[in-house]
C-alpha cells in the first residue's frame, strides 16, 4: 500500500509540470499559481474544522505567511514562469536539487554538520544541472538561461522552507501547516493575480490544467504525502524526489511530444546520483574510511 501511494505521489507530482507547461501561456504564471494555491486552500479547508486547528493558525501566523510564499507562491510562480521557456521533463528533473538546497541550507544556517559524502553528493547534483543545462543551451532554445534560473531559485525556496518549518512550525500538525500555508500564499498572490489577469478569454483546456493543479496536484498530493509521513516517516516519504523526475519527463514525453535527448537523461542520472549521495540514500563512508585507510 505504502508503495503505491509513493508512486501516486510521484505521478501526480510529476504531472504538475505538464499541467503549468499547459495553463501558463493562456493565464500567465502568477494568475496560474493564484488559483492553484486558492484551490488547494479550499480542498484542505476542512483540516481547519476544530478549535484546536485554527488555534494553531492563528498563533502560527507569521511562519505560515513565510511558509506560504517560500513553500508555494514564490516557487510555483517560479516554476510556472519556466515553462514557458523549457518543458516539462526539464522542468522535473531540475526539481530533484531541493534536497541539495536543503542540506546545504541546513549546513549555512543551522550549522547541521555535512559529511564528505554528502559534499561529494552536493558537487555530483550541481555538475549533473550544468550537464542538462549545456544540453537544453545546445538546442538553441531562447530563454534557457532566465528559465534556468527561475527553477533554481525556485528549489532554493523549497530548500529554506523546509529548514525553516522545522525550526518555526515544530509541533504544528502537517495538515495545519499545509492548509495554512496554502491560505497565506492565496492572500499574497491574489491582488497579484487581479493585476495581471488575461485580457483574452482562456480555454477549458487551460481551466482543466488549473483544476487539476489546485485539487489534485496541491491538495490531495498534500494528503498523500502527509499521511505517508504519519505511517511510514520523512525518510520514506522524501524518496519521491526520486521518482518525480521520471514521471515528469514521461508525461512531457507522451502528453506533449517532448523530445527526451541523451543529455537530459544523462544530467538526470548525475543528479539524481548527488541526490542519492547528499541524502545519505546512497553511503559511500565505508567506502571512503576503506579508501582512507589504504
Amino acid at each position: 500500500m505504502n508503495i503505491a501511494e509513493l508512486f501516486s505521489l510521484a505521478a501526480i507530482w510529476g504531472a504538475s509540470f505538464l499541467f503549468m507547461r499547459i495553463g501558463t501561456p493562456e493565464f500567465g504564471p502568477v494568475p496560474l499559481i493564484a488559483l492553484r494555491v486558492g484551490i488547494a486552500a479550499l480542498v484542505l479547508l476542512p483540516v481547519l474544522r476544530s478549535a484546536a486547528a485554527r488555534g494553531q493558525v492563528r498563533s502560527k501566523l507569521w511562519p505560515l505567511l513565510v511558509v506560504g510564499v517560500t513553500n508555494s507562491a514564490l516557487p510555483f510562480s517560479l516554476f510556472a514562469y519556466s515553462t514557458l521557456y523549457v518543458n516539462a521533463g526539464f522542468d522535473a528533473v531540475l526539481n530533484a536539487t531541493v534536497p541539495l538546497w536543503t542540506g546545504l541550507i541546513a549546513f549555512v544556517w543551522l550549522k547541521t554538520p555535512m559529511s564528505r559524502p554528502q559534499v561529494i553528493g552536493m558537487l555530483v547534483g550541481m555538475a549533473g544541472v550544468v550537464v542538462l543545462v549545456w544540453d537544453k543551451i545546445g538546442e538553441g532554445q531562447p530563454g534557457v538561461w532566465l528559465a534556468t534560473g527561475a527553477v533554481l531559485l525556485a528549489t532554493l525556496s523549497y530548500g529554506f522552507a523546509i529548514n525553516y518549518s522545522k525550526t518555526r512550525l515544530a509541533g504544528v500538525p502537517p495538515f495545519v501547516v499545509a492548509c495554512g500555508s496554502q491560505l497565506a500564499a492565496t492572500m499574497v498572490l491574489l491582488p497579484l493575480a487581479v493585476l495581471y489577469w488575461p485580457a483574452a478569454p482562456v480555454s477549458s483546456t487551460a481551466w482543466y490544467s488549473v483544476l487539476a493543479l489546485g485539487v489534485l496536484c496541491t491538495g490531495v498530493a498534500y494528503a498523500i504525502f502527509y499521511r505517508l509521513l504519519d505511517r511510514v516517516g520523512s525518510a520514506y516519504a522524501a524518496s519521491v524526489t526520486f521518482l518525480i523526475p521520471i514521471f515528469g519527463v514521461v508525461w512531457g514525453a507522451i502528453f506533449l511530444k517532448e523530445q527526451v535527448t541523451a543529455g537530459m537523461v544523462l544530467g538526470c542520472l548525475v543528479i539524481l546520483l548527488g541526490t542519492a549521495l547528499a541524502t545519505g540514500k546512497l553511503d559511500l563512508s565505508g567506502y571512503l574510511r576503506g579508501k582512507a585507510a589504504k
